[in-house]
């Protein structure tokens, strides 16, 4: 099932006509973009305005963020709330599923959860001591809030996200907070990722789908490009056209370089 149809967008005003983002390049020339099949996936060279255009779309339907945060909530959205207004949504079935993800953002939730991790830990060792002098019992009555919280922050996602690498922890928490029926817009998922780990994660996307999922993801990795059926939309030759996976420049030039290095690095 693909939740969501089309993003069309009309915007009459002259007002904003040359404020940021409606007078970018892609924007000038945006009409609408038709989701056809499970995944979709906007390649294109930096700058040519995926994550403007994920944004917006993420804006326009509420998306929350991996913080738990509604996005039309966070200050550092307010262009692609501006934006967001002027598009319109079109619906098979509205899932208010799923969450909106910048690689970046991955790496700042991990970071608050290190900073909620040791915070907790230092809680429990000033609760021990503390408590020293007394019963054991009252030492673990006080101590339980923080080890409760430690304990529910290793369950949540199948370990601890801290004290694994980028990679095994993306994917960790891929698992744990992939949803049915959900949907799911992912700028850059593959930044930390592996080539490998960029395959297992395709495979996560299969098992999702199954259970009547969506995506619109924005990459560069030519290899979750080549997710079999999914729909590639150009943002390098606007208007927004589709292209065939061969086709896309990224992908030629991927292919060329691992054919043959040294045709390349001799120019370097």
């Amino acid at each position: 099932m693909f939740h969501l149809k089309e993003v069309s967008y009309s915007n009459k005003s002259q007002e904003f006509i040359n404020v940021y983002p409606f007078n970018t390049t892609l924007m000038k020339s945006f009409d609408h973009i038709a989701f056809d099949s499970p995944v979709t996936i906007l390649v294109g060279e930096n700058g040519t305005g995926k994550s403007t255009l994920l944004e917006a779309i993420a804006c326009a339907i509420g998306s929350i963020t991996i913080g738990d945060t509604d996005i039309n909530m966070d200050i550092e959205f307010e262009n692609a709330r501006n934006l967001s207004k002027y598009l319109k949504l079109s619906w098979t079935l509205k899932t208010n599923k799923g969450f909106f993800l910048r690689s970046e953002d991955f790496i700042n939730y991990m970071r608050k959860l290190h900073y909620i991790k040791t915070e907790m830990e230092q809680e429990m060792r000033e609760s021990d001591n503390r408590f020293q002098d007394r019963s054991q019992h009252v030492r673990n009555l006080a101590r339980m809030p923080y080890a409760r919280s430690l304990y529910e922050m290793k369950n949540m996602y199948n370990g601890d996200l801290v004290a694994k690498s980028h990679g095994e922890s993306f994917l960790e928490f891929f698992s744990a907070r992939f949803t049915h029926n959900g949907l799911f817009i992912l700028d850059e998922p593959e930044t930390p990722l592996s080539p490998m780990n960029q395959f297992a994660f395709m495979a996560m996307l299969k098992e999702m789908i199954n259970q009547n999922s969506q995506f619109i993801i924005a990459t560069h990795s030519p290899i979750i490009m080549a997710y079999p059926g999914a729909t590639i939309y150009d943002l390098n030759n606007l208007p927004i056209k589709k292209i065939n996976y061969t086709d896309i420049e990224s992908v030629k030039f991927f292919k060329s370089f691992l054919n043959s290095p040294e045709g390349f690095l001799r120019y370097l």
